[in-house]
This record gives structure tokens, C-alpha cells and sequence, in this order.
């Protein structure tokens, strides 16, 4: 297909033009033929203006009777329009003088707008407007309106769509690249009369069916861009497979160390625990690098299972490395695992970049000799003086919030001659199915879909903060019970523009209001060892009540903590508020978050705080987060390399999404030749993002 990849030099001499293409994603001819439409204009028919329907986009058209520039309530061109059934007034808050002179008295005008009634009457507020002469034809077809970018108008854009269009019909581009059994099998329409469709659609079009892009040939094209990003996750997962990586077999001695720890905990595994920790522990003995994805609720109990991965690696004599992403995360899990570890004699060291100098060091040579078998730490343990002295499993906790390149960093690590570490990743956020399917295809996933017996569930309540005098009681209650209870505020200095209540003033107001109470307060900004400090002091119950920024949204574990504020919740995502919830309830205790708004609330907050009230399962909510906001947000630093969606919708497209994966699988095994020019036309150099 290299004939087809024409450069844009070839289809614009515009320097400026070619800037403002590139910007858009399109460097070639194929890009510009793939640049399909957001949405359309039917200029195809006209309507009297008072038989024009309200609150839709229709077309009118008219003689202007009336211009002039009012002041109130601000600057605004301001015409009426009249035709042989009524007059419209036409609305223009930002305009240019030559607009004025445009729209004079007595011109013919054409306008497309959504009509609606005003202060002035019925108008339509900055319609599209063309002066056309009396019995000028409509268009014949619906008009196309494409993505843009500011410099690069609608005309420019179509008329350089339309060069490669008309090109295109004798060149590479329409080539089919899915073979007759999969178009057949899934009923697919074909690629050049879809596109060509998409570009131009006839009069008799519906139009229903192309915004709501449920017609055919959005239909192919959602398939095709689909089968693209399942075609290269696989091929990208296979050419992993094909990597060296340490076997860590099982010690016939099973897994002493294993045992022992297990022997340390006053519960047992869980049977999801088990079943994880045994596909875990599957993968490792292979000699090929394990790229696994490890999901579980917030309190699941994925470090317990990460611990038992650590321990089958240092059985066999590899270090382990465990990444995460904040310092208060990192060195939860640096305490814990060293409380663990410790009686079983392996030595776990502290990696941070905020460390001393000489605990550094002494941390860097433990790890360079392969006297430390287990390093944890933050982005500091990919550094270039970190040196391994032979690492075999690298674990990433909440891998969403690390780059494509801090991950391949890390396991960069492990190179030993022609072979790679294995890769555990964790994630406390669950990824809706059609999610993981999609962008995590390229990984195995293991779920663990249950939680330890004997934890409370917490209860959720919605308190407006104009009732904060009962929550003030209810912390009371709790502290005077022996309890202690987070407060969580979600910024840390004062902002006018969004007016919440901030932690230094909570602090404040709430050692004020509490004198025999020990308060603490931690956020974000505070020195390393004072925030540890402060941590500890609270875990170790000696502060009751802690203020804290959402520093403490993931990892932090103290079974004493039965009752949590979030104030302005509104203002937080779901998963966020999801991951908080999830610090109370550790213990056996009945436990309660309070989610604390302020009125009025708008619509999507009001959304979001009814699905945390009405749900506790992380993958149900994690499901109705995605069909709010879409993907972007849960895949974090990982979107750094995956391209996105442009057409297909993981919410409304997961049969669609099914049938891409059965079709990937076969195209791969039989049509290897198509499968590769499918991934070029759709993804071009975007697939070297897997490598990873």
C-alpha cells in the first residue's frame, strides 16, 4: 500500500495548511479520507418560518427588513427577517463590521439555526447565514460539517476531502483489506461505498441514522477501526510472548516462604485470592515475560497476592521491584511488606526520591549487590543509577497513573542479556469489561470479585453542607466511641473561582471546634517525613481526627478509621470517590462516608453522587463512570501511546466489539497479509505504541 500514502506537499503547497492538518492528525491523503464528518447540515429543504419547528436545527430563508446594533443587555447585531408567513429575528453577539454592511436592508438571506424564542421573539442566535438570490436551488444532499481546527475553514477542509475523494477512486486507498468471509460473516457493508457514503450522503438519507451513527456504513467503519486496535493488541501481545523471561518455577520446598507468610495473617485467602494468586503464579513459570493486569476492588486484598508473586521470584534468586505511584502509597506498602517480610529473613529496602542522601545510597548498593530482594519505591526505582543485580518481576501499583514510558523504564531494568523481567500490574480502580477488552486487550487479566469475609459495609449518606452542625455531632460521637474519622477537602489553598472550603481552614476551624480532640492534617505539599510522621501518628491512633487533601485516596489502611467526610464531593469523580470511601470500612466496624455538596447541584454531579449512593460495587460504578465520561479519564498516563476511539462508542458498540475480537483472531491465523494492511490503513505508525 505505499502508493496509497500520499504526503500532504502532494495534496496542498499551503505550508500553513499542512500545520493546521497535522494538528488535526491528518499527514497524508489517507488520514484526510478517514477524516470523517461529526455531524451534518440539511440544507436540502426550506421552511416557512412559522411552520419552522423549535428547539431543532432547520433551514429559513428571507428578506432582511430591520438591522441595527443594540447595547442591552450587551453589544449585539440584532435583524429581522421576513419571508410570506412571518418575520424571525436573526441574533449576532460577537460580530465584525463588515457584517453589518452584509446584512443591510433589503439582502435575500439563508440561514440554518436552531429556533428558539428570545427576548427579541422568535430568533435564531448566530445562525449560519448566506445571502442567495431569489430561487437560488437548495443543496441537493446533506451538507457535511467535519472536526476543524481555528484557521481552517469548512470549505477549505471539504474541498481538500473532495481532491482525495475523487484520487482516491483510482488509487490503493479504497482497497478492501477485510476479507469475503469476514464481510459476509458480519454482514459488513463495503469499505469505499461506506466511506463514500459517510462523505456523501444522498438526499434520501436519514438523517437520524447518521448522526445517531447507527446507519450501515458507520456500522463498517466502527468494525474496521475496532478490528484495527484488536489486530495490532495481539500481534504486539504475541511479539512479547516471543520475549526471553526468567522461569521461576515452584521450589519443590513449596514455596516455604510462601507458607510461612501465610502462617503470619489470622484469615485465609479468599477463593478469588486464590485463584488470582495461582494465575499469577502460572505465568511466572513460564519463559516468557507475564504481562498481567491484577483488578480488584478497594480492600480486595491485592497486595497479599502481589506479596506471594514477590516470593515465588525470590524463591528463585530474582529480585522484585514494586513501583507505585505517590510516596504515602509507596511507603504503605514499604511498612507492610517489611512487617511481612522481615521475620521470613529477606531484606526489603526504600527507595524515594525524597530520601537522604545517605539512606540513598545505602538503599542503591543493597539493590546493586542483590542483597536487597525486594525494592520499593516510587518513579525513583527507574532512575539511571538504580542498578538491579538480577530482577525478575517488576510490580506496578495503580499502573493508570504511570506512562507507557515509566513502565517500559522500569522493566528496561531487568534487561539481562536477551531477557525481560515479568510484569504485575495493579489497578484499585475496576475497568468496565468493553474497557478492558478494548484497551487492555494487549494484557491478561486476573479479578479478584470478592472481598474478605467480615468487613462491614460502609454506608453512604448525602448531606447538604448547610446541615454541617450533624456532622460536627456525629464526628463527636464517633472520637468519644474510640473511633478516629478522615476528613477530606479537595483543595489546599484558597480559590475564588471555586470557593471551597480549603484544608489549611478546615484545620483550623476544626481544632478550634474540637480542643479535646488531636487533629492532624496532611496534604500534598507537606515535607515526606512529616507527612509519614503524621501517618503513622494516626494509625497508631494517636491523632483522632485527620484533614487530609486526596493524598489518601489509595493505599492507605487503618481498620480504626470507621467514618469519613468528603466535602464538596460534587466536585470529584467517581472512581475518585470510590477509591476514598474505600480508606473506611477496613476494620469490622459499621462504618459511614459522609458525602458533603454544596446547592445547586448540576446535572452530571447530581449523577454521579446518586450512582456512589446507590452502589458499593466498584464495577458497577466503574461501568456507569465510563457511560458519563467516557474512556479517557481510566486510562490515565496509559493514553499516552493508545490512540483513542474516533468512532466507535465502548458504551453503545460492545457487540461490535466482540465480533472485531473473533474476527482479529482469524484474520490473524488465516489472512496474516490483509490483517497487516487492515493495522497500516487504520493506525499507520500509532502501532509502535504497544512495544510496551
Amino acid at each position: 500500500m505505499t502508493d496509497a500514502v500520499i504526503s500532504l506537499t502532494a495534496i496542498t503547497a499551503s505550508k500553513n495548511v499542512q500545520e493546521k492538518l497535522s494538528r488535526l492528525g491528518i499527514n497524508n491523503e489517507l488520514d484526510l479520507m478517514l477524516h470523517l464528518p461529526i455531524r451534518y447540515e440539511d440544507e436540502t429543504h426550506l421552511f416557512p418560518i412559522n411552520d419552522a419547528p423549535q428547539g431543532q436545527v432547520v433551514q429559513v430563508e428571507g428578506e432582511i427588513v430591520h438591522n441595527e446594533v443594540v447595547m442591552r443587555p450587551r453589544r449585539q447585531l440584532v435583524c429581522q427577517v421576513e419571508d410570506s408567513s412571518g418575520i424571525l429575528v436573526m441574533r449576532f453577539l460577537n460580530f465584525y463590521g463588515s457584517q453589518i454592511k452584509a446584512y443591510a436592508v433589503g439582502k435575500r438571506v439563508r440561514l440554518l439555526g436552531e429556533i428558539r424564542s428570545g427576548f427579541f421573539g422568535v430568533e435564531m442566535v448566530h445562525p449560519k447565514c448566506r445571502i442567495v438570490h431569489k430561487d437560488e436551488p437548495l443543496e441537493s444532499a446533506m451538507t457535511p460539517v467535519y472536526p476543524t481546527t481555528a484557521g481552517l475553514t469548512q470549505k477549505t477542509l471539504g474541498k481538500l476531502i473532495e481532491q482525495v475523494l475523487s484520487h482516491a477512486q483510482n488509487a490503493q486507498n479504497f482497497a478492501e483489506t477485510l476479507p469475503e468471509k469476514i464481510i459476509t460473516q458480519y454482514q459488513l457493508a463495503g469499505f469505499k461505498d461506506s466511506v463514500s457514503y459517510l462523505h456523501h450522503p444522498p438526499p434520501d438519507a436519514s438523517v437520524d441514522a447518521l448522526q445517531a451513527r447507527t446507519h450501515p456504513a458507520w456500522h463498517r467503519v466502527k468494525f474496521d477501526e475496532l478490528l484495527a486496535q484488536q489486530l495490532s493488541m495481539r500481534l504486539h501481545y504475541r511479539q512479547r510472548r516471543s520475549r526471553i523471561a526468567p522461569a521461576l518455577t515452584k521450589k519443590s520446598k513449596k514455596s516455604a516462604l510462601s507458607k510461612a507468610l501465610l502462617k503470619q495473617f489470622a484469615f485465609k485467602l479468599t477463593a478469588a485470592q486464590k485463584k488470582v494468586s495461582a494465575e499469577i503464579s502460572r505465568d511466572l513459570t513460564m519463559p516468557h515475560p507475564m504481562q498481567r493486569l491484577l483488578q480488584g476492588d478497594v480492600g480486595s486484598g491485592k497486595t497479599i497476592v502481589a506479596a506471594l508473586a514477590a516470593l515465588q521470584a525470590i524463591e528463585n534468586g530474582y529480585q522484585v521491584a514494586m513501583m507505585a505511584p505517590t510516596e504515602i502509597l509507596a511507603e504503605q506498602h514499604f511498612q507492610k511488606l517489611f512487617a511481612w517480610f522481615e521475620p521470613l529473613d529477606i531484606t526489603v529496602v526504600w527507595l524515594s526520591g525524597s530520601q537522604k542522601k545517605k539512606q540513598r545510597q545505602a538503599a542503591l548498593a543493597e539493590i546493586e549487590s542483590g542483597g536487597a530482594m525486594l525494592a520499593v519505591g516510587t518513579h525513583a526505582l527507574f532512575q539511571e543509577q538504580v542498578l538491579f543485580h538480577q530482577l525478575g518481576l517488576a510490580i506496578i501499583d495503580e499502573q493508570h497513573r504511570f506512562g507507557v514510558h515509566q513502565r517500559l523504564a522500569l522493566r528496561m531494568k531487568g534487561m539481562l542479556s536477551d531477557t525481560v523481567p515479568h510484569q504485575l500490574m495493579m489497578s484499585a480502580t475496576p475497568i468496565p469489561r468493553t474497557l478492558s477488552m478494548s484497551y487492555f486487550a494487549d494484557l491478561d487479566v486476573s479479578v479478584i470479585d470478592e472481598l474478605p469475609p467480615g468487613r462491614a459495609p460502609v454506608v453512604t449518606k448525602l448531606i447538604a453542607d448547610n446541615r454541617r452542625d450533624e456532622i460536627i455531632m456525629r464526628i463527636q460521637q464517633a472520637c468519644h466511641q474510640g473511633r478516629q474519622v478522615y476528613w477530606v477537602c479537595p483543595l489546599i489553598e484558597e480559590s475564588e473561582t471555586l470557593q471551597l472550603q480549603t484544608a489549611m481552614e478546615t484545620y483550623d476551624n476544626l481544632s478550634q471546634t474540637f480542643p479535646d480532640l488531636k487533629v492532624g492534617l496532611v496534604h500534598g505539599r507537606l515535607p515526606t517525613q512529616e507527612k509519614s510522621a503524621m501517618m503513622t501518628q494516626f494509625k497508631q491512633g494517636e491523632i483522632q481526627l485527620l484533614i487530609a487533601t486526596t493524598v489518601i485516596e489509595v493505599g492507605v489502611d487503618v481498620p480504626n478509621a470507621s467514618l469519613m467526610v468528603i466535602e464538596n464531593a460534587e466536585r470529584m469523580g467517581l472512581s475518585q470517590l470510590h477509591q476514598l470511601r474505600g480508606r473506611v470500612g477496613r476494620g469490622s466496624d459499621a462504618s459511614v462516608c459522609i458525602l458533603m455538596y454544596q446547592k445547586p447541584l448540576s446535572e452530571i454531579a447530581r449523577k454521579r453522587l446518586k450512582i456512589i449512593y446507590e452502589h458499593s460495587d466498584g464495577f458497577e460504578i466503574a461501568r456507569q463512570d465510563l457511560h458519563i465520561r467516557g474512556p479517557g479519564e481510566f486510562l490515565g498516563a496509559r493514553q499516552s501511546g493508545v490512540p483513542m476511539l474516533r468512532f466507535a462508542d465502548l458504551e453503545q458498540d460492545g457487540e461490535l466489539l466482540h465480533a472485531a475480537q473473533t474476527a482479529a483472531d482469524d484474520m490473524l491465523q488465516h489472512f496474516p497479509e490483509l490483517a497487516q494492511r487492515h493495522i497500516q490503513r487504520w493506525l499507520g505508525e500509532k502501532t509502535e505504541y504497544l512495544r510496551v
